[in-house]
């Protein structure tokens, strides 16, 4: 069993940034991919980054260049370092691995 639960999420102004983070329970963190979603209102969920076990990323061209993810496998901790934030990157952001979601964070941004 695996519990994720996210953190950081606001209300910020366009421009500024935010760090969410995502806590994982269970022993087998260090060999999982992580993942981060976003969910607008009246849109699907959408797969914005993602960090293999050995540490490759990928990311959605809609935040390619301005958002970072990173995890530290000791702390069993996923990242997402999110810049230059838009209006259109207001959302509920989750954190994922395999079939396990956390709860989502809100991230707000004001033009």
């Amino acid at each position: 069993q695996v519990q994720l639960v996210e953190s950081g999420g606001g209300l910020v102004q366009a421009g500024g940034s935010l760090r969410l983070s995502c806590a994982a329970s269970g022993s087998d963190f260090s060999i999982r991919t992580m993942a981060w979603y976003r969910q607008a209102p009246g849109n699907l969920r959408e797969l914005i980054a993602l960090i293999t076990a050995s540490g490759r990323a990928e990311y959605a061209d809609a935040v390619k260049g301005r958002f970072t993810i990173s995890r530290d496998n000791a702390k069993h901790m996923t990242y997402l370092q999110m810049n230059s934030l838009k209006p259109e990157d207001t959302a509920v952001y989750y954190c994922q691995s395999h079939s396990y979601w956390g709860q989502g964070t809100q991230v707000t941004v004001s033009s």
